[in-house]
């Protein structure tokens, strides 16, 4: 061998047939498992949100589905069907039973229209309706959705007056923050449904507790009355209204029935006067003795005539004590 040159001589190693098999088994087996990795499903509340490399490629229905296997794809599955919950002014310390709650004055104190302070508790409740914005477009949907709640209160609330938010207005006050909270979470597409608003406690600060609960008595005392004087109107008006129609309906049959009454004289006096005309002393004497027959049927009668001997002098003989008596 010349000097300076070396050979090195590297022994070949031979695997036996069966260690080559189960190396095959070993990888078409890990191939198999990695391959089946990408089954999941997707479960009835849920959607399915496919990720190719972080990149979104597709939204899938609940059911078995199935995708790339990891790293290639990846899946998330948002709960679409659950209404989630945000505190403002408060928050639950405890679910209880009983419950413990959390004051959290500097959210919940706010001015209201006629520049009074007052202190509004609100929940916010919201579910997803666009899985990939609510995931994707927004870093913290939550805090978003509070901030956004919270600043919409106070807008909404200082068009109002006080009297509005403690009283009668509260419904209103709700639909317009729903409408303007809502706005505000599309224009950020959160992809989330605002469901429902709740002021669950509206009070003014605590000093003053005490004569706002007199001016809400006082409202709620006006209200009632207006109710009362309103229920005794709509029963006395329509029952005044039937009564005057009552009796036009009898002045006016009444009158009718005069109408009817004197054209029946008038045409009974015009058939005498035809009979009169053709017998004039019949009809007298027929008059006359209709005439006495009325008069003499409301008289007392007396009967004297003479006597069988003669004499012009007899007793009295008294008509109603022998119609009493039975006398013939």
């Amino acid at each position: 061998m010349p000097s300076g040159d070396f050979e090195i001589n590297i022994p070949k190693f031979n695997l036996p047939k069966f260690s080559r098999n189960l190396i095959t088994t070993i990888l078409t087996v890990a191939v198999g498992l990695w391959l089946a990795s990408g089954v999941y499903i997707v479960q009835a509340d849920e959607l399915g949100v496919v990720l190719r490399f972080g990149k979104l490629t597709s939204v899938t229905e609940p059911g078995l589905n199935y995708h790339l296997p990891y790293p290639v794809e990846t899946v998330q599955s948002p709960k679409v069907t659950e209404v989630q919950r945000v505190e403002i002014g408060f928050r639950t310390a405890y679910a209880g039973p009983p419950a413990r709650y959390e004051q959290i004055p500097e959210e919940s104190l706010m001015l209201t229209g006629d520049e009074n302070v007052v202190d509004i508790d609100l929940i916010i409740q919201f579910k997803i309706k666009d899985p990939a914005s609510y995931l994707f477009e927004v870093r913290d949907v939550n805090r978003t959705v509070r901030g956004a709640a919270e600043a919409t209160l106070r807008q909404v609330v200082g068009y109002h007056a006080i009297d509005e938010a403690l009283t009668d207005g509260k419904f209103q006050i709700q639909q317009e923050i729903l409408e303007s909270l809502q706005a505000i979470l599309d224009r950020y597409q959160a992809g989330v449904l605002v469901v429902a608003v709740q002021m669950q406690d509206v009070h003014p600060p605590e000093q003053v507790v005490a004569a706002f609960k007199d001016v809400a008595s006082a409202l709620e005392d006006k209200n009632k009355f207006i109710n009362q004087a309103q229920g005794y109107q709509n029963d006395v008006i329509p029952r005044t209204r039937g009564q005057a129609e009552q009796l036009l309906r009898q002045a006016e049959s009444y009158g009718q029935q005069r109408i009817l009454h004197a054209q029946g004289e008038a045409e009974r006096f015009l058939n005498v006067l035809s009979e009169y005309e053709h017998a004039p002393a019949v009809t007298e004497k027929r008059l006359y003795l209709e005439t006495m027959e009325r008069v003499m049927s409301r008289v007392d009668k007396y009967i004297i005539g003479t006597g069988r001997d003669g004499s012009t002098l007899m007793p009295l003989l008294d008509m109603r004590k022998a119609k009493a008596a039975g006398t013939p």
